[in-house]
């Protein structure tokens, strides 16, 4: 029996994002997990959380029951 894939749509980070550029972050999340790309979506510390902002998921890679999403932060909501 093959793993289940699950299907996101939002980022929730857990505070385990990588940056890679200026607004290019990637993250690694367990088990293997479909986002659709190249269009806005919210990104969250946690699921339940505050909105921290929107990206654009600009690659996906999926191996070794891991999910590795490669994405651009678009807009980011001031934490006062």
């Amino acid at each position: 029996m093959g793993m289940p894939l699950e299907l996101n749509t939002m980022i929730v980070t857990k505070g385990r994002e990588n940056r890679l550029e200026e607004n290019l972050f990637s993250l690694e999340k367990e088990g293997y997990r479909i986002y659709p790309l190249e269009i806005p979506v919210e990104v969250r510390k946690t699921k339940e959380g505050e909105v921290s902002g929107q990206a654009l998921i600009k690659k996906l890679e999926l191996s070794d029951s891991k999910t590795i999403l490669t994405y651009q932060l678009i807009a980011l909501k001031s934490t006062n």
